[in-house]
């Protein structure tokens, strides 16, 4: 009489899937998903869990096909939690595991995408010009190997005698600056490209400047002479720790270059230049100092150069 290969009952076998593993106690507990699904789960992209997890079962080891034992869960997890309740903790909480070739597919991707965002928001100062994704791209490999070079450096000095006081002070100084060492796959693009382009704009490996907003700004007139008080402007008295200025004096602070300024009608309009960042607060200075009449309308988002 034949004998079969007898399999254990709580085995499964799966194949091309993504693992998010969680730690509970000295236990590990894995769960299957679909590959490129988890980052779009908790992005929002995706919403649909059928689409996400492979298998809706809880594993101490996917690649092995061992599935959880219960009395595991409970002790982890509580005795309330259902399977679907642990499945979503570990897809929500779990750290994503990927090969090496996902891995590096993924830093690409997000490469990429950092770089397209810095390229469309930094220019040349004096030129004003667009710098290409390849020139972009060269001066954050620069920085990035600069900093791994200044690391190295460090840690050799740490262990040297008789460091000169100036000397360490220079350092902290420098250890202040913002620092480029290469995108990562557990942050946004967006906030990684803002992490850049400070960088860039802290060491200038090239000269850069953010692409700034030109901006019409409206107000009237007989408003512009009232008494305001903010840090943003330069104290007018000497040892007055509560800096003064007028309306008009603190719209101009917040504009980088005035293109023009006149009285048209009723109005008095200054168009100019504006640094993104700074157009929330011009616009909440607008609506508290001047009850809603005066305005800021964006004639281009992103002033640039991009002829040769």
């Amino acid at each position: 009489m034949p004998v079969g290969i007898i399999q254990p009952s709580n085995q499964i076998k799966l194949t091309n899937v993504s693992l998010v593993r969680i730690k509970k106690g000295k236990k590990r507990f894995e769960i299957a998903c679909y590959k490129n699904k988890v980052l779009e789960w908790r992005s929002g992209i995706e919403k649909d869990l059928d689409n996400v997890i492979q298998i809706p079962n809880v594993f101490t080891n996917v690649s092995k096909g061992q599935v959880a034992p219960k009395a595991d869960l409970v002790k982890a997890f509580g005795d309330k939690a259902t399977v679907d309740d642990i499945v979503l903790e570990i897809l929500t909480k779990g750290e994503l595991q990927v090969g090496d070739k996902e891995r590096q597919a993924q830093l690409d991707r997000v490469h990429h995408e950092v770089v397209d965002i810095v390229a469309g928001k930094l220019v040349d100062p004096k030129t004003k010009r667009v710098y290409t994704t390849g020139m972009i791209e060269k001066a954050l490999d620069q920085l990035s190997s600069q900093s791994a070079h200044q690391q190295a450096e460090l840690k050799a000095e740490t262990k040297a005698e008789g460091a000169d006081a100036v000397e360490d002070e220079d350092k902290g100084k420098a250890k202040e600056l913002p620092k480029w060492t290469g995108v990562v796959t557990t942050k946004s693009a967006k906030s990684q490209a803002l992490d850049a382009m400070k960088a860039l704009i802290a060491h200038q490996p090239i000269p850069v400047a953010r692409m700034q907003m030109q901006l019409r700004i409206t107000c009237p007139p007989g408003i512009l002479k009232q008494s305001v008080k903010s840090t943003h402007v330069t104290p007018t008295a000497e040892g007055d720790d509560k800096p003064r200025g007028t309306v008009k004096d603190m719209i101009l602070s917040f504009v980088e270059q005035v293109m023009s300024q006149d009285v048209v009608g009723d109005q008095w309009e200054v168009v100019g230049l504006v640094e993104p960042g700074s157009f929330k607060p011009l616009n909440e200075f607008l609506d508290t100092h001047t009850k809603g009449r005066g305005s800021a309308e964006v004639l281009d988002m992103a002033v640039g150069n991009e002829d040769d």
